[in-house]
């Protein structure tokens, strides 16, 4: 089988996509612009890049006709484009098949609301599609406001060999965490102003933020003027490699996220593998990964107060806090395990390369 990734070679995901289905021994070619081209993860998996000779959209029309191109050259079995409104509508007007499309979240929950003109690249890339993948039922549900074909969902699970308990050290305090690109959209402003409320109760506790970001700066002065700089620590970017060792000084993990473009909630998977219980806010797929007051709380977004009353539950109840953590092992080996999601793409490109 020969597949041809049409994504973002920078991000992770793409990355980790490729590296799979060449493990698998599929011929794998990465298509990205030039912009988004990552010259480390291009030593691993063979990447062609996409000029953009224009801007704004207009770069999208004008790398047409080096995709038809690169595909006349490889002529793959399955185009699978990322993102609905770019790399999915470039690889829509390319006019190839099998064509799949991928929805990740702002693509699909704000995109199309922005503008008309919006609306209608989403319709068409969708109606180019032979198939249409999301995250999250909930994405799902969303993307079908604009096609009237079926979604597959295909959770993006995570690899539990490297996402996985590790020894702990004692130590006198709790540690409440995240890892997160720092931005408000995430909800860092709303997790700092939560902590420095329980901090005042329970001044036995740490906040770790892991993860860099535009409002970095920010978020730093605000914890100043909230009295817990002396216990916060930023960590800036970390390697993906090293995020597992993190997650494991937390003793709870939080996900506040704002927006429903938090399509499907990575972070809280891998927190869930590592035996940490998580508390999420209840925007886009968070509430559908998190089993609720089993492997972690709920609570209503941009709310500080019930941000804070959540923590306090589990830091009242340690018992509660291992009991979340084994239940989120668990959980995620049932339903979250990288490597039977990625089979279950694999079995989609097998079903529509033999016409079923």
């Amino acid at each position: 089988m020969k597949v041809a990734l049409l994504a973002p070679s920078k991000s992770i995901h793409t990355h980790k996509w490729a590296l799979f289905y060449q493990q698998q021994g599929i011929d794998v070619k990465v298509i990205t612009f030039k912009d988004h081209y990552s010259p480390e993860n291009a030593k691993e998996v063979e990447t062609w890049v996409l000029p953009k000779w224009f801007p704004g959209k207009l770069s999208y029309i004008s790398s047409v006709f080096a995709l038809k191109k690169q595909l006349a050259s490889f002529q793959p079995d399955i185009l699978h484009a990322h993102y609905v409104s770019s790399y999915g509508f470039v690889g829509a007007l390319a006019h190839y098949h099998p064509f799949y499309v991928s929805v990740w979240g702002r693509d699909i929950y704000q995109f199309p609301q922005q503008r008309a003109v919006n609306r209608t690249i989403v319709e068409f890339t969708l109606k180019k599609a032979d198939v249409i993948c999301s995250t999250s039922r909930v994405m799902a549900a969303e993307t079908k406001k604009y096609t009237n074909k079926s979604v597959e969902v295909t959770p993006f699970g995570v690899d539990l060999s490297i996402f996985r308990p590790m020894e702990r050290q004692k130590k006198d305090t709790v540690t409440i965490g995240t890892v997160k690109a720092l931005s408000d959209k995430y909800g860092i402003a709303d997790l700092i102003k939560a902590f420095a409320i329980i901090y005042q109760r329970y001044p036995q506790t740490d906040l770790l933020i892991v993860g860099d970001g535009p409002q970095r700066e920010q978020y730093e002065r605000l914890t100043e003027t909230l009295g817990i700089r002396q216990v916060t620590t930023f960590t800036g970017r970390v390697p993906n490699t090293e995020v597992p060792n993190y997650i494991n000084k937390m003793d709870i993990f939080a996900v506040p996220s704002t927006e429903d473009s938090e399509s499907f909630g990575v972070a809280a998977v891998e927190a869930m593998a590592c035996g940490v219980p998580v508390v999420v806010s209840n925007v886009g797929g968070l509430p559908e990964v998190v089993k609720k007051d089993v492997t972690g709380l709920i609570v209503e977004k941009e709310n500080p107060e019930a941000l804070a009353a959540a923590f306090q539950k589990l830091l009242g109840d340690t018992d509660l806090r291992h009991r979340m953590g084994r239940s989120g092992i668990q959980h995620v080996k049932e339903h979250y395990d990288w490597i039977d999601n990625a089979n279950g793409m694999l079995k989609l490109y097998e079903k529509t390369l033999n016409g079923v």
